[in-house]
């Protein structure tokens, strides 16, 4: 095992993974912006780095402020998080190169999974179902409308190297094809630095199911069980995530996690990741895309299998044989529900709501777990993700599951911004989504914002 692990990141996931290093008796260096001089993270690790300003590109998305205050405080590995670089091909082999571990699947892997498009290739020639659509990206001055009839309307046009929802597109006709795909290529560039774009038939009204995987470096690789991650903001934003996922039935269920495990074996997957499918009405599952990190979900599936995700992260990249006969229990232990408590004011297109937290106080009790790093008096920065806190809850059943994360959500007062918590309040009461009729329409159809 590691002696000491550098953490590129910040906030709840920073807090989450010094957690786990602690427990196995690993020393930790956070590295954090001048912004975060205050956080929790930096309170809590071994020693604290600051590596610039509060912008992420001054701070957060520096490599080279990275691996120097990796290689002065003698680190063994560095471990991404989930955000900044997680996903950056070229920042894991930068790490390798340095000698250092990489805590996470290897750099050719993010590279070939980061590009969706190629990705869609990699699966379709592996077997595992995916959405109808073109085979490579969209060349600039490519008549599109020929693949619009060779699919049909609706269409969803994607961004190669997207992510968090930027770059999609939903066209319903040859009057809007044109227009959408160059205003895609422009937010791809600005959000990924990359303009490249490519076409998916629209799977309508799907449910949105991942599944959660997990690999060593001696070829085993296993699942980890589904979440649903249906319920999320017209931005394509999460908002709250169960599991399993409620009413699949059971032969779905074997069949998508059996492609996971397909899709991850595909291009040699190591440590923690997460496949993503749509699942349409007729119970047809498709890929949709290959995470190679830790989702800011994670917790729904350890609270269901009692696996840390981050202690395997630690133990695969340490190229420890994991006993995957021991590690995946025969069902899901129960029903998982996570509320993102978020600085957003949902009564203003979820807008961010940063400023000075006045009061807090996190929910407890029976089955309930609060992964955070804010505090009372902790002023929410402007430059970053808006998640404040992920409130989970654990129970028996799915009905037990939803009556404690009401209670959990009426025990959580935040002052001083706006956030999601009484949003949440209101999703969990709606008959659609106590019935388990959810699918990603379902805030737009369900819920008035």
């Amino acid at each position: 095992m590691f002696k000491r692990v550098l953490i590129a990141n910040r906030g709840e996931i920073a807090v989450r993974i010094i957690r786990a290093c602690r427990e196995l008796g690993v020393e930790t260096v956070i590295t954090h912006s001048e912004a975060d001089r205050e956080s929790l993270p930096v309170r809590l690790a071994d020693r604290a780095v600051c590596i610039g300003g509060p912008a992420p590109r001054d701070s957060y998305l520096g490599i080279p402020n990275i691996i120097t205050a990796a290689l002065i405080n003698e680190c063994d590995a560095i471990h991404p998080g989930i955000a900044f670089h997680a996903e950056n091909s070229v920042f894991a082999e930068t790490v390798e190169q340095t000698g250092l571990a990489f805590i996470g699947p290897p750099s050719d892997v993010i590279e070939q999974m980061g590009d969706k498009a190629r990705a869609r290739q990699i699966m379709n020639k592996a077997g595992v179902p995916v959405v109808p659509g073109t085979k490579g990206v969209i060349e600039p001055g490519a008549d599109v409308t020929k693949v619009a009839r060779a699919f049909g309307y609706p269409l969803m046009i994607k961004a190669a190297a997207g992510g968090g929802g930027k770059g999609i597109r939903v066209v319903h006709n040859d009057d809007e094809l044109m227009r959408s795909v160059d205003m895609s290529r422009a937010e791809a560039q600005a959000a990924f630095g990359v303009p490249d774009v490519y076409v998916e038939k629209l799977v309508v009204e799907p449910r949105h199911i991942e599944v959660q995987i997990l690999g060593d470096k001696h070829g085993n690789v296993t699942h980890l069980w589904e979440r649903d991650c249906s319920v999320q903001t017209t931005g394509h934003q999460k908002l709250l995530e169960e599991g399993p996922a409620a009413g699949l039935n059971e032969n779905v269920r074997r069949m998508i996690c059996e492609a996971a495990v397909k899709a991850a074996r595909a291009v040699g997957y190591v440590s923690a990741g997460t496949v993503e499918f749509l699942v349409d009405k007729d119970d047809s599952f498709y890929f949709m895309e290959m995470n190679t990190r830790l989702q800011v979900e994670h917790p729904v599936t350890e609270l269901i299998t009692g696996v840390d995700l981050v202690k395997q992260q630690l133990m695969v990249a340490a190229g420890e044989r994991m006993p995957w006969r021991n590690v995946r229990p025969q069902a899901p232990n129960g029903h998982a529900i996570e509320c993102r408590v978020d600085a957003r004011n949902p009564d203003n297109q979820f807008a961010p709501s940063p400023g000075l937290i006045t009061e807090w106080i996190m929910p407890g009790g029976p089955g309930v777990r609060v992964d955070t790093h804010c505090y009372a008096g902790y002023t929410v920065p402007t430059y970053y993700d808006p998640l404040l806190a992920k409130v989970l809850v654990h129970g028996a059943s799915r009905e037990e599951a939803i009556r404690r994360a009401e209670r959990a959500m009426a025990e959580t007062f935040v002052g001083g911004i706006r956030t999601t918590v009484d949003f949440h309040t209101r999703i969990l009461k709606n008959a659609f989504f106590r019935r388990g009729e959810v699918t990603t329409s379902f805030i737009r159809k369900h819920m008035q914002v």
